[in-house]
């Protein structure tokens, strides 16, 4: 008698408490399997010692991953609560290519409609990016940096073959930048959207599960 393999899990990696809230209130189901919502804590060491930690239990072998939650905007013209979606992530070990960003751009659209959604590179960073930095990371080619997204990505192909891929929502731009996230409109603004994307990451991850044609 055969049996029906089980869906491949997928694991949301995010590094604040406050990420992992807005993540935790948005979840309502629908995945196309076992959903981890896993909060590494902040940089890129932590976010490497946790998805590697994680990964390494035989339930998530296989596990698609996905780095979420906020950013900085780099380019001219992003506001808080705009989305962006990375076609790879960098950082100075390498990058990783995303897969199906195509996809992603098309359920945050219908998902969290009247956003924008930005399509580049994100590049990593193990500090906080100000002033002249933003432009320099800007020169390379990146629209948007955060402290996790590479090392998570990097973390999880380094573990074993699997699709990956990287949504952040920008908190902090190049008009915009904040002091402290939560404590003004766009931090707010940002929480919000994060609330909301759970539903195109789960469409995401049912289309990597379709038979290949």
């Amino acid at each position: 008698m055969s049996t029906t393999p089980a869906p491949a899990p997928l694991l949301i990696a995010c590094a604040l408490g406050i990420e992992h809230l807005a993540l935790r209130a948005g979840e309502r189901g629908g995945a196309g399997g076992p959903v981890t919502v896993l909060r590494t804590g902040m940089g890129p060491r932590a976010a490497e010692r946790s998805v590697t930690r994680v990964l390494a239990d035989p339930a998530l072998a296989g596990a698609a991953v996905l780095a979420t939650g906020f950013c900085a905007g780099l380019a001219p013209g992003m506001h808080p609560g705009d989305l962006v979606v990375a076609e790879e992530t960098r950082d100075p070990r390498g990058s990783v290519p995303c897969v199906a960003t195509e996809l992603l751009v098309k359920e945050l659209v219908r998902t969290v409609p009247g956003r924008t959604v930005h399509t580049g590179p994100v590049t990593g960073s193990d500090h906080v990016v100000r002033g002249h930095e933003r432009s320099d990371l800007l020169a390379t080619g990146a629209i948007a940096v955060d402290m996790e997204s590479a090392a998570t990505l990097l973390s999880a192909v380094h573990a074993g073959e699997r699709p990956v891929a990287a949504v952040r929502v920008v908190v902090d731009a190049p008009e915009h930048e904040l002091v402290r996230i939560g404590t003004v409109r766009g931090g707010i603004s940002a929480f919000r959207v994060l609330r909301s994307v759970l539903p195109a990451f789960f469409e995401w991850h049912r289309s990597l599960l379709l038979p290949r044609r």
